[in-house]
């Protein structure tokens, strides 16, 4: 889970979702509103003890803030013995599977230690049926051997090589998720040819100042962020009550149609192999 603002708790049980799954939680950074629900959800799982251990992740000053939060919530000290684990990131990699990273990058806001999340799929090379079919590939474990990249030997004493069944490398689907933010132009790197980007849109552009004045941005900067960078899909958060959806969705649209707002319990499909589905 990425922040846990307050009510998250409560939206966690109206989506059906459960706590069994939920022992990692990223924050992009400390300001309250992004953190102000962990009090609760810690709690509440550590009463029921769903979890033998809930691990949060998030910049120094994010952390020193929830270590705060979490003192009130269990008692000085206490916090090991609640399960909970308070983890200083920095920018980079923080996980690597065996289908997927996540890694961090810097984002500029107000203070210091904020970040958004990348998650992409690892780059794959997609097996040759047909080639294999020629080549007289058995099906079974000689195949998946050399879809993992090794060389197999066949019974009649040939030695295949992965090379020879194996298409060139196809980079998975990317996600790209980010919090608040005051500019936009230190993301293009980060962001480039993501299949689907999630940011805040708090103001639109008639106050462009104002979006400056608190460092956030607006939904036309927001899109044009998205253009430049070539993402497929944008699905815009975090809007001020100020705004009207649709004319949030109008201007950022008129420059990147590909575009969404997202709403509470919103589903949104990436996939590598076609466009971004919203279920």
């Amino acid at each position: 889970m990425i922040d846990c603002g307050e009510g998250t708790q409560r939206q966690i049980l109206r989506s059906g979702l459960g706590f069994r799954r939920l022992d990692k939680i990223l924050l992009t950074h400390g300001h309250l509103d992004h953190i102000l629900g962990l009090g609760g959800l810690a709690s509440t799982l550590g009463r029921w003890e769903a979890l033998d251990e809930l691990n949060i992740y998030g910049g120094e000053s994010a952390m020193a803030r929830v270590h705060a939060l979490m003192e009130v919530v269990f008692g000085p000290g206490q916090i090991p013995n609640a399960g909970v684990s308070l983890n200083v990131i920095e920018a980079g990699l923080l996980f690597e599977g065996s289908s997927f990273t996540l890694t961090a990058f810097p984002v500029t806001h107000r203070g210091s230690g904020c970040f958004g999340f990348t998650f992409e799929e690892q780059t794959r090379r997609p097996f040759l049926n047909e080639k294999a079919e020629v080549l007289g590939i058995p099906q079974g474990p000689v195949r998946r051997d050399l879809i993992a990249g090794q060389a197999v030997t066949l019974d009649d004493g040939r030695t295949i090589q992965p090379e020879d069944v194996l298409g060139d490398p196809v980079r998975g689907a990317k996600l790209c998720f980010v919090g608040d933010v005051a500019r936009t132009g230190p993301l293009h790197k980060a962001v480039e040819g993501a299949d689907l980007l999630a940011i805040e849109a708090t103001y639109l552009d008639a106050d462009a100042a104002l979006a400056d004045a608190h460092g956030h941005i607006t939904a036309k900067a927001a899109a044009r962020l998205a253009r430049n960078a070539g993402v497929k899909t944008l699905v815009l958060h975090h809007l001020s009550r100020r705004y009207r959806t649709h004319d949030v969705l109008a201007e950022a649209q008129a420059i990147f149609p590909e575009t969404y707002v997202a709403n509470d319990l919103d589903h949104f499909r990436v996939k590598k192999s076609g466009p971004v589905e919203k279920l």
